[in-house]
């Protein structure tokens, strides 16, 4: 990116745009989370029939990451990523019409294939809009947005549940994505220095992003460290219903804690390789030992289930929470590190797509520990797993910069 680009203060403008995408995207996530409680009640739903509900979101999710990011770099930013937006809105509204286990698994099933897009779209914002010192700070902001969404899920639909019904909570998140719609619509556009100044590059061929070193690397990296934040964001609240003790008004209290530390871990982690850069630490040192430091904070949610105060146990689970936010704001800048705006959406689809398996799988993992024995084992996998990621990173990666030469050797500019 070049320099005019960078110095535009609308970029902050275009982040903060993919910041309230993210967020209504955890408040459509995380209504059935809140509202499972009561829809376990009503439907008759065991924890493995829950686990399976959440296993159908994961897999539209894992299937539409490998397309969704290709979509959204040949369709363009703006187009790509509204697209995506109004479809998980639309089937957000539709789960107002649930009538079951299989009503409800079939349309989590499509609000995942249309959620698949968000993490692709923004971080195409951020490639094109912010230069490599202020990467993962971009980053860490838009992925805010899904510890905010977390934090007013918990009282905003808990509240609509107890007063207008778990129906009404459904129809009214939903809605707030086309409210966005309209604004993204209407106000975004793709950095106009980006297009009058800087030399068109080829699309990077999908045959050598799946070759890449750094591609495969990366998804197994996130193959360990994203489960641990789908457990917390399907799971958390059932944890304190079942294990906690806390009614519907409590965890409407209380379940937003943790992902309010979270938001702050997102911001933290991306000025925290911000500081290692600015201090001469190269990129490739200054992403993994941010994503290092992140993830060994993550192991607090052992001693977390552990614990017998309420307070204390949250506060850990608060603190794992955080770890994986500030260590994803270093990993959601990787691909534009190594690769050219055309095509970060597409690697960081194409790692998701992976990350969603290991989803896919620990979910139910998580159902057969949790109705089979207890929390305690569930905990302890999720604090242990984002080691698995921090040896890849340092193991197998290998330095961005090099990579970064080569992708932009093979990748000349257009005449």
């Amino acid at each position: 990116m070049n320099s005019g680009t960078a110095a535009s203060p609308l970029r902050w403008a275009m982040i903060l745009l993919a910041f309230f995408a993210t967020l209504t995207n955890y408040l459509d996530r995380q209504a059935l989370s809140v509202a499972a409680p009561i829809l376990q009640v009503q439907f008759h739903l065991s924890d493995i029939d829950y686990s399976r509900i959440l296993f159908a979101f994961m897999l539209a999710y894992t299937i539409m990451n490998g397309i969704s990011g290709i979509w959204i770099d040949r369709l363009g930013t703006r187009v790509g990523y509204g697209l995506f937006v109004g479809w998980w809105s639309l089937c957000a509204l539709l789960h107002a019409f649930a009538r079951g286990a299989l009503s409800l698994g079939v349309l989590r099933f499509l609000l995942g294939m249309g959620e698949s897009g968000n993490w692709p779209g923004a971080v195409k914002v951020v490639a094109e809009w912010f230069p490599l010192e202020e990467r993962s700070l971009a980053s860490g902001i838009f992925n805010s947005g899904s510890a905010a969404g977390a934090i007013l899920a918990p009282p905003i639909v808990a509240f609509i549940v107890l007063k207008f019904g778990w129906r009404s909570a459904f129809a009214t998140v939903g809605a707030l994505g086309f409210i966005w719609l309209i604004i993204w619509s209407g106000f975004y556009r793709s950095p106009v220095a980006r297009l009058s100044e800087t030399p068109l590059a080829r699309p990077v061929p999908l045959r050598r992003l799946l070759r890449s070193r750094f591609v495969w690397s990366f998804t197994i990296s996130k193959i360990f460290i994203d489960p641990v934040w789908y457990f917390y964001t399907f799971w958390f609240p059932e944890y304190l219903f079942h294990s906690r003790h806390f009614d519907m008004a409590a965890i409407g209290s209380y379940a937003w804690i943790p992902f309010f530390i979270a938001g702050i871990g997102s911001i933290g982690g991306g000025l925290i390789s911000k500081i290692f850069l600015s201090h001469g630490m190269r990129v490739t040192g200054a992403r993994k030992s941010a994503v290092t430091v992140a993830s060994l904070l993550m192991a607090l949610a052992i001693p977390a289930v552990l614990v017998q105060g309420v307070a204390l146990s949250i506060a850990l689970v608060s603190l794992a929470m955080a770890g994986y936010t500030a260590a994803l704001a270093n990993m959601l800048a990787m691909p534009s590190d190594v690769f050219p705006p055309d095509a970060v959406a597409s690697v960081y689809g194409l790692a998701s797509m992976g990350s969603g398996f290991g989803g896919m799988v620990f979910a139910l993992i998580t159902g057969w520990l949790v109705q089979h024995y207890s929390y305690v084992p569930a905990f302890l996998l999720f604090g242990l797993i984002p080691l698995v990621c921090i040896f890849v990173q340092w193991a197998f990666m290998g330095p961005l910069e090099q990579q970064l030469e080569t992708v932009e050797e093979a990748a000349p500019s257009c005449p």
